[in-house]
This record gives structure tokens, sequence and C-alpha cells, in this order.
């Protein structure tokens, strides 16, 4: 039976972390990206899609050209960042479902169906995307998950070999500054947005 994470561990994941605007000057591993996917992979998602694909945008070069593509305070924050991870979906994720689900044909239940695997792309590769920032934060690293940004174009920028596969959202990885937030906004308590029936 599992035993409830320490205070240290609930801190590490939800209370204390923060989404940060900037980074110190620490590198970002290779090895690092890889075990962030090893634990996102981890999350459940409905029948195992898994839609999530990612670009880790980690040379200046790959940094630069997404950047063009944000707006606001966004392309500084790209830029800065070691890493800036675009967070796509699949909109044929279905094809995967035969290895990905082998328990029954569940390919067969997005065949002809586009709306339905347009909102299960949506859902579940943002699912996985909150994995993302909870794995980068259980690895000891910080986010900056954030929209801003001309989907359309990053999608002929990024996935043009694969035009079924379109950006959801971004977020840059590092270790974050604490110098770049400012304080928290509210969190409200239970009563304010939930109702028990």
């Amino acid at each position: 039976m599992s035993q409830p994470l320490a205070d240290a561990a609930l801190d590490q994941l939800f209370r204390t972390a923060r989404t940060y605007n900037g980074y110190l000057d620490k590198p970002v591993t290779e090895a690092q990206l890889h075990a962030i996917w090893d634990l996102m992979k981890m999350g459940p998602t409905s029948a195992n899609q898994m839609p999530a694909r990612l670009v880790w945008c980690v040379t200046p070069e790959a940094k630069e050209k997404l950047a063009a593509l944000a707006g606001g305070a966004n392309p500084d924050k790209i830029r800065q960042a070691p890493v800036t991870v675009i967070i796509g979906m699949d909109l044929d994720f279905h094809e995967q479902l035969p290895w990905l689900f082998p328990h029954t044909d569940a390919k067969s239940w997005f065949e002809g169906n586009e709306p339905l695997r347009e909102i299960s792309a949506m859902r579940n590769s943002t699912l996985q995307g909150g994995y993302f920032i909870l794995a980068a934060r259980a690895l000891g690293l910080d986010t900056g998950p954030m929209s801003g940004f001309d989907n359309a174009a990053v999608d002929a920028a990024f996935f043009a070999d694969t035009p079924r596969v379109k950006s959801n959202f971004i977020s840059t990885l590092g270790y974050g500054d604490p110098a770049t937030i400012f304080e928290r906004s509210p969190r409200p308590d239970f009563g304010t947005f939930n109702t028990i029936a």
C-alpha cells in the first residue's frame, strides 16, 4: 500500500514550487531530459493514448527559431532558459494504440472520428504536460509553462515532417532564478471552487 509523501516532497512538487520567468546559469543535461520523460510517461492517459510529442529546444538555433514565434515577454524567456520544450499532440495517436493498448481494438474507437481524436489528443497531451511539470520538479528542476505563441507558425517550423502533430503549449526548463518570480498569486480554499455532491 502506498504511503503519503513526506512534507518536503509535497513542498517540492506543489506548495513551494513556482513557475519561473528566468533561470540560473546552470546547464540541463540530455540525461535529465531522458529522466523527465521516463517519469512523465508513467502518468495515466485514457487508454494509454500518450498523444504528447515533445521537442526539446536546447541549441541556440532552436530556441531562437521558437522565440521568433512567441509574443510579449516570452521570446526573452525562451532565449535565456537552458531548455524550452514544445508539448505537441499527435492527432493520429490512435495509430499507435495496437501496441500501446493491446487489450482491445481501441484504434477502431477513433477511426473516422476526427472531432473525438482532437479532443482526446488535447485532453491527454495536456495531462502529459502536467506530468512533465511534476517530473521536472521531482528531479530538482523548475519550469515556466506558457502559451503566448503562434501555434500555426510553431507547427510549421517544428512539426513540418509530422503534419498531424500540433503544438499544445510550451515550457521553459532549468534551475529557477528566485529573482525572476513575484509573490504567489492567490490559492483559494476548498469551499471556493469545490462542491461535494
